[in-house]
């Protein structure tokens, strides 16, 4: 080493500095590689990828590889400064040379290289696996010592590197990356998928059309209301009872009604026939539990009971797709005849009108863990029944009675403070 030349010892230097930059963004690289962009790329094909795929499934080797090869050409840059620091200016000047080797191995070959690293991990990665592949194929016997070694002492701590590294999301998990990812998923999709995960927290009662709000065919009309009923529906799909909605026969089809009038005779034995038995849903099943259960029973409309078998409601598939789409007709707050805006501001609601439609339409946060309706729920927050119009908060939001009647807040203005 006496007799080498200081050319030489310059450019084996440099070459360990680049060497040295190269293992540190490749452990940075490699570590922030996002794995569910990673996961994609090897179904696609991608070599760089399924290398990198390969190599992190035993992240404990890749380290003890990185840092083996990051140790050894550290001491070696650090070895060949003194020397070159001796040759030049003697004893006195290894110390000096201690310090600028430490500034120069910091700047080229730590925080410059491992910050590229950072922010275009795949650049630095993909290609890194070229090199990093043989090398632990070479240095295996070395890197199995470390790591057994490595091994002993991470298990006190609870740690078993043996084990697969889990990746999977929680539902709130996966919300916050569809946050992270809004620049690169359209804001409508944004939404549909946020709406998909939040159908765990809905049912059925949620959504439905309450038993009062219920069209459908009463056995008990005469002929003419029924075919004027049948005629004027706007939906295709109808519940048919005797006498109370409780005792329903089941949903007809109007495509099928239409073979009852060819002769303008209406025959109420036939229209039975064409009746379906109904559907009944049980009211605490979770909106995404019953989109499965349409599908399996290949139904679209179901009725919603209680406890005790009373029909509460009704609820379509349509109903659940609005809740991941959106509503099929125009803006929301144009659909609710419930709620009607007023010019200081404020909004005449019916007491009818679920707290959810309420909250979409108007894009408040009313509380929606409690009753459905408004009238449910001011009741519950006043504790009784008022004699007269009465006013209350609800959080930033206040409400005034406006009719009361028959053991109910039939109408009520809102406002959010």
């Amino acid at each position: 080493m006496n007799n080498t030349s200081l050319e030489i010892l310059f450019s084996a230097l440099l070459v360990l500095v680049i060497l040295s930059g190269f293992f540190s963004s490749s452990e940075t690289a490699m570590m922030a590689l996002n794995r569910y962009r990673l996961r994609h790329l090897v179904k696609t094909g991608h070599k760089g990828a399924t290398r990198a795929s390969k190599m992190l499934q035993r992240p404990d080797k890749l380290l003890g590889l990185i840092l083996i090869g990051n140790n050894l050409v550290n001491n070696a840059a650090a070895a060949l400064a003194g020397i070159i620091a001796y040759k030049l200016y003697g004893d006195t000047a290894v110390a000096i040379a201690t310090l600028i080797l430490t500034l120069v191995m910091l700047i080229f070959a730590e925080v410059t290289p491992k910050t590229i690293a950072a922010y275009q991990p795949e650049r630095v990665a993909f290609p890194a696996t070229l090199i990093l592949r043989p090398l632990m194929m070479v240095f295996y016997p070395a890197v199995w010592l470390v790591n057994r070694i490595s091994g002993i002492l991470v298990r006190l701590f609870g740690i078993n590197p043996n084990k697969a590294r889990e990746d999977a999301l929680s539902a709130d998990e996966l919300r916050t990356l569809m946050g992270t990812t809004s620049h690169r998923i359209p804001d409508k999709n944004q939404g549909m998928l946020l709406n998909i995960l939040d159908l765990e927290g809905v049912n059925v009662d949620d959504i439905m059309v309450p038993r009062n709000e219920v069209f459908g065919i009463d056995l008990d009309d005469s002929d003419d209301d029924i075919v004027q009923r049948i005629l004027t529906s706007e939906y295709t799909r109808l519940p048919v009872y005797e006498e109370d909605i409780n005792n329903i026969l089941g949903i007809i089809h109007l495509r099928n009604a239409s073979s009852l009038f060819h002769n303008r005779a209406f025959n109420r034995e036939a229209l039975k026939k064409l009746v379906r038995e109904p559907y009944f849903i049980p009211e605490n099943t979770p909106l995404h539990v019953q989109l499965h259960n349409f599908q399996h029973e290949k139904r679209r409309i179901g009725i919603v009971v209680d406890e005790y078998g009373a029909v509460l409601g009704l609820v379509t598939l349509e109903d659940i797709l609005e809740e991941i789409v959106g509503d099929f007709t125009s803006d929301i707050a144009d659909n609710i005849e419930d709620i009607q805006a007023q010019e200081d501001g404020s909004y005449t609601i019916d007491g009818a009108a679920t707290v959810r439609e309420i909250n979409k339409a108007l894009g408040w946060e009313l509380p929606t863990d409690g009753p459905r309706t408004l009238n449910g729920l001011l009741l519950e927050i006043l504790e009784s029944f008022p004699e007269a119009n009465v006013g209350l908060s609800i959080g930033d939001y206040r409400f005034e009675t406006l009719k009361i009647g028959e053991n109910r807040v039939k109408s009520a203005r809102a406002l959010k403070a």
